[in-house]
């Protein structure tokens, strides 16, 4: 069956990312699925899943800042850094809610970050997590992420509750263990619920137990058209014959009215979203000569000092991704 769209899943603890969008792929029939921004099995929360199409997307589309409710236990570090590993120091010690008031600016802004052991980071093209389960632990080295906000909704001296609004890329498994450390006492995720990615709320998903709950037809009228996973992107509209030469990979010239929706954008620096009869025809990237087409191995053309396209002047999009709906 064609299925192409996009769905907000409200992901429920106990179920790895990819075994709940199995659960939905199977129920929509849909040949294609991925999902965008992995869940652990502990967390739950909002993931976007992709069907058909929408897979080509997700790259581009899903690399938002997201937010999200943690729930951080003082006094035990686990080797996993979350409630799922085994203990590997306990400590008497709590911290006071002024102590960790004072605290929290140390983790705002960009700040150099130790993933967790057990992670997907690929190590030596495994990942991290394969290389612990064999006894043979690695250390990933810091790296910076951005962390926006971080704010106290509950305490009781043994567990803190915080709402957290980060980067894509950020850890909050790492958060927890490096507060603990900070504080003294050591600590650990017990918790976790992703509220926001990028546009995307949990309010606004789905749960598993009411898709499952109805049939195919029920299931398919959560998902939301490509066109969302786009929406407030630089976009163009292109003529049949335009659309003819975009769908077979070639680079299209636009002048008039088309290059002046594009004026002011630096080439090369934004995507663009490709319309075509109402829907969705692909992805494309400024390119400073007619006939460039896209060539690196992402995907993506980049020609780094492009100068941005002046008004009126012709533009030449190169595809990125096509869409073949």
């Amino acid at each position: 069956m064609k299925v192409h769209g996009l769905l907000l899943l409200d992901k429920p603890v106990g179920l790895s990312s990819n075994v709940a969008l199995q659960k939905v792929r199977r129920l929509l029939g849909a040949d294609k699925a991925g999902h965008g921004g992995t869940l652990d099995p502990m967390a739950s929360g909002v993931l976007p899943l992709m069907f058909g199409e929408a897979c080509k997307l997700a790259g581009a589309a899903l690399t938002h800042d997201k937010a999200y409710e943690a729930e951080v236990r003082f006094g035990i570090r686990t080797t996993t850094d979350d409630v799922e590993g085994e203990v590997l120091a306990q400590s008497e010690l709590r911290p006071t809610r002024a102590q960790l008031l004072a605290t929290l600016p140390q983790f705002t802004g960009l700040i150099s970050q130790v993933p967790p052991v057990y992670s997907a980071l690929k190590v030596g093209g495994k990942a991290m997590y394969r290389h612990a389960r064999e006894g043979r632990p690695i250390e990933a080295a810091a790296r910076q992420v951005r962390v926006d906000a971080i704010e106290v909704l509950d305490f009781d001296g043994e567990r803190a509750r915080l709402a957290i609004a980060c980067g894509s890329g950020t850890y909050i498994r790492s958060i927890a263990r490096d507060l603990g450390e900070v504080l003294g006492c050591g600590a650990h995720l017990s918790g976790l619920r992703r509220t926001q990615v990028g546009q995307y709320r949990v309010q606004d998903a789905v749960t598993l137990d009411t898709l499952l709950a109805g049939d195919a037809a029920a299931a398919a009228q959560h998902l939301q058209g490509l066109l969302t996973l786009v929406a407030g992107w630089p976009q163009v509209v292109l003529d049949d014959a335009q659309a003819r030469r975009f769908a077979q990979g070639q680079a299209v010239r636009l002048t008039g009215q088309q290059a002046a929706a594009l004026s002011g954008m630096r080439a090369g620096m934004s995507q663009i979203a490709v319309l075509h009869a109402g829907r969705l025809a692909g992805l494309a990237r400024q390119a400073t000569q007619p006939g460039t087409r896209a060539t690196q191995p992402d995907g993506l053309l980049t020609r780094p000092g492009s100068q941005a396209a002046q008004p009126g002047s012709p533009v030449t999009l190169a595809p990125v991704r096509v869409i073949l709906e």
